[in-house]
């Protein structure tokens, strides 16, 4: 395997390439929230409508662009972006319906605020995007799973 360098956005991501297909996210049923911190980040609450066609446009345009949330979850979410292979766990597949079932928001959020322990995803608010911004890419996500 060989490590892999790519910036978006300003941000160096890196990944292990490697031939075999993307890993399937293991255990969706798992919170990323450590124990102490998930009563809490449940219950955060969103100051925007997670439905509105507009707040779910401008999260997808953050989405594809200066959030660079593309380069690990895909460009349709699934979590297959280019930055994903080799990653343990797998980046969150947005599109299956049982995420928006099993996460909220504000759990969501917690994750962009403080990076998920024990996996790749690292802090993105405010690194990289604002608070409003992310609770405008967490609609788009939550878009691409259904009700």
């Amino acid at each position: 395997m060989k490590l892999v360098k790519i910036v978006l956005g300003g941000m160096l991501v890196a990944a292990l390439a490697v031939p075999a297909a993307f890993a399937a996210e293991k255990d969706i049923t798992k919170s990323r929230v450590p124990a102490g911190d998930l009563e809490k980040a449940k219950a955060a609450k969103s100051p925007v409508d997670l439905n509105a066609a507009d707040v779910i446009a401008r999260g997808k345009a953050i989405f594809a662009g200066k959030g660079a949330c593309f380069s690990c979850h895909g460009d349709t979410g699934k979590g297959d972006g280019i930055a994903a292979a080799g990653m343990e766990p797998a980046p969150r597949n947005f599109t299956n319906a049982q995420f928006n079932k099993l996460r909220t928001p504000g759990e969501m959020m917690w994750v962009l605020k403080n990076g998920s322990p024990n996996t790749p995803m690292i802090a993105v608010i405010p690194a990289q995007i604002t608070e409003a911004e992310g609770w405008d890419v967490i609609a788009y996500e939550r878009s691409l799973g259904g009700k």
